[in-house]
C-alpha cells in the first residue's frame, strides 16, 4: 500500500461484511459493529445491492469474505478454550472482534496489527460511530515491508513465551514473499497451542479456466486500486514449508469443505463458487 493512505481494500472488504450482515439469511458471520463501522454513506450502497439482479460473484465474493471471518474466529475459540490468552490480527483492517470481544473476561488481550495509515483511519472511523476503544486492546503499528513484526509486537506488550492466535485475512496474496516467510517463522518457533488462520491464493496454474478468469478478474481490480496480489501457492507446497517452520496440525479447506462446513442446506444458494481462494489454520 501506498505511504501515508489507507488501504482501500480494507474498506470494500468491510462493506462486504457489512452487507452479509444486511442481506444474507442465515448469516455465516454475526458482527452487530460491521454496518456502524463503514458509516451511512456505505449502508446506502448497502441498500442498492439489495435487488433481484444482484450478481452470483458479488454473493460468492461476499460469501467468503463472512466465511474466513467465521472460521478464524472459530479457531479462536478453540484457542482461548484451551488457555490461550493472546490474539494478533494481522494486518487488522476494519476488523470489529477487537470492540466485540467475548473473551474479555477471561482476559483476552488483542494485538492489531496494521500499517500506521490504516489505523489511524480506523480510529477516525470508530470516532466517527460512537465505538469506544477497549482497555484489552493494543495497537502495534507496522509496515510488513518495512518493520520487524517482532519487535514492534514486543514493543507492544506481545508475550514471545506464551501461546497465541494469530489471523491473517485478506493480507498474504499482497505480500512479498520475504514477509510471508519472516511472519511464518515467527509464528511456528511459538510455543506448543499457538496457532494461525489465513486465506490464500492459489497458483493459477493449479485452477480451471473459469477459475483462472475469476482470479485474474479480481487481480485487475486490486491492482487498480494500487494493491496488486504478489504471492500465490500450490497447496502441497504451503504444507511443506508451513511443516518446516513449525507447525504440526494443518487444517485446509477449498471451496468444498467451506461450502460444507458454513453454506450447507442454504435456501438462497449463497455459497463459495470458485477454488482461487483457501483458508487454513495451522497450530505449533
Amino acid at each position: 500500500m501506498h505511504e501515508s493512505r489507507a488501504s482501500r481494500t480494507a474498506f470494500r472488504v468491510a462493506v462486504r461484511r457489512a452487507a452479509h450482515q444486511v442481506l444474507d439469511r442465515p448469516k455465516v458471520f454475526d458482527d452487530p459493529l460491521a454496518v456502524r463501522v463503514v458509516g451511512e454513506e456505505a449502508v446506502s450502497r448497502i441498500a442498492g445491492e439489495m435487488s433481484p439482479g444482484e450478481s452470483v460473484i458479488a454473493r460468492a465474493r461476499r460469501a467468503f469474505f463472512a466465511a474466513r471471518s467465521r472460521y478464524a474466529e472459530d479457531e479462536l475459540a478453540r484457542s482461548v478454550a484451551n488457555g490461550m490468552r493472546q490474539y494478533v490480527v494481522l494486518g487488522a483492517g476494519l476488523d470489529t472482534f477487537a470492540y466485540r470481544n467475548p473473551f474479555a473476561a477471561q482476559g483476552l488481550r488483542v494485538f492489531e496489527v496494521d500499517h500506521p495509515a490504516t489505523q489511524a483511519w480506523k480510529r477516525e472511523l470508530l470516532e466517527a460511530a460512537g465505538i469506544a476503544i477497549p482497555a484489552d486492546l493494543v495497537y502495534a503499528a507496522v509496515d510488513f515491508e518495512r518493520q520487524t513484526l517482532a519487535d514492534s509486537l514486543v514493543e507492544a506488550g506481545f508475550r514471545r513465551d506464551s501461546p497465541a492466535f494469530f489471523s491473517w485475512l485478506g493480507v498474504v496474496p499482497y505480500l512479498s514473499e520475504t514477509a510471508f516467510q519472516q511472519t511464518v517463522s515467527l509464528v511456528g518457533a511459538m510455543p506448543p497451542e499457538t496457532g494461525m488462520v489465513f486465506d490464500y491464493a492459489v497458483d493459477p496454474a493449479a485452477l480451471t479456466p473459469a477459475e483462472r478468469a475469476a482470479l485474474d478478474a479480481l487481480a485487475r481490480r486490486v491492482s487498480a486500486a494500487g494493491e496488486p496480489f504478489q504471492l500465490f501457492f500450490q497447496p502441497d507446497d504451503l504444507h511443506q514449508r508451513l511443516a518446516r517452520a513449525g507447525f504440526r496440525h494443518i487444517e485446509d479447506l477449498g471451496r468444498d469443505q467451506i461450502n460444507a462446513r458454513y453454506f450447507a442446506s442454504r435456501e438462497d444458494g449463497m455459497c463459495i463458487r470458485s477454488n482461487h481462494g483457501r483458508l487454513l489454520c495451522a497450530r505449533v
